[in-house]
């Protein structure tokens, strides 16, 4: 798959350890998810698959918290999920989703951000296509083939099983989550390493040297955005 799956998310969790800002992402995004559905992960399995993700990303109970009870008290703060598909720096493809309670604003900031950074927005589809979302779970203490009999016995498939490092990675069929992590669970298996949904490119990039740190610039500038929730793109990091 050409992505180092562990080591992408403790670089983004390193990066965002002194601002705390993968926290307050998270929030927004539980208070959204349990205000839209019910505020009871039992109930609502949108809020259960955020709270998975929240877990691998080591979120504090009281965010959690916050937000949900936010989200029971009826708070009045709406947003709009938004994707935004633009290029970067020698034609690289970049997808942005948002959260935001002023459409306007997040626009003008994406864009400048794109505009800044060596690249540019495109239209609705002239990235997504080449684009495949994907269930992405880790797991550790298990080997590649113990992980291919759990699935067998549930009868699920998966897209690859791919060892790295000290874990396992999972990658399936988007609407296999939950089901992928209940067989998981029902093999004694509790914590995940990674548990998203996201966006994998069909084939990846290199960028020369000069080129990639614009690239990284501009990736930055658009996390750095506080209605972004997920940046994804087609360039080999090396990571």
């Amino acid at each position: 798959m050409g992505r180092k799956w562990n080591n992408i998310k403790e670089k983004k969790a390193a990066k965002d350890k002194n601002t705390s800002r993968i926290y307050a992402k998270f929030g927004r995004e539980i208070y959204v998810v349990a205000k839209q559905g019910e505020p009871d992960p039992d109930l609502n399995q949108a809020l259960r698959f955020v709270l998975e993700r929240a877990k691998t990303y080591n979120v504090p109970k009281n965010i959690i918290d916050r937000a949900i009870e936010k989200a029971k008290g009826g708070g009045d703060e709406n947003f709009d999920s938004l994707r935004y598909e633009g290029f970067g720096p020698s034609g690289s493809m970049i997808i942005v989703d948002a959260l935001t309670n002023n459409v306007n604003r997040t626009a003008s900031e994406v864009r400048a951000a794109f505009g800044k950074n060596g690249g540019n927005m495109g239209v609705s589809g002239s990235v997504s296509y080449m684009f495949d979302s994907t269930a992405v779970i880790g797991l550790e203490g298990k080997t590649e083939d113990e992980v291919l009999e759990i699935l067998m016995e549930a009868d699920l498939d998966a897209r690859d099983i791919v060892a790295e490092d000290d874990s396992v990675i999972v990658y399936a069929e988007p609407d296999q989550f939950h089901a992928l992590q209940e067989a998981f669970k029902g093999a004694g298996i509790t914590e995940f390493t990674v548990a998203e949904l996201t966006m994998l490119p069909q084939s990846e990039v290199s960028l020369s040297a000069d080129v990639q740190e614009q690239f990284e610039k501009l990736i930055d500038a658009l996390e750095d955005l506080e209605d972004v929730q997920q940046v994804y793109h087609n360039v080999d990091l090396g990571e």
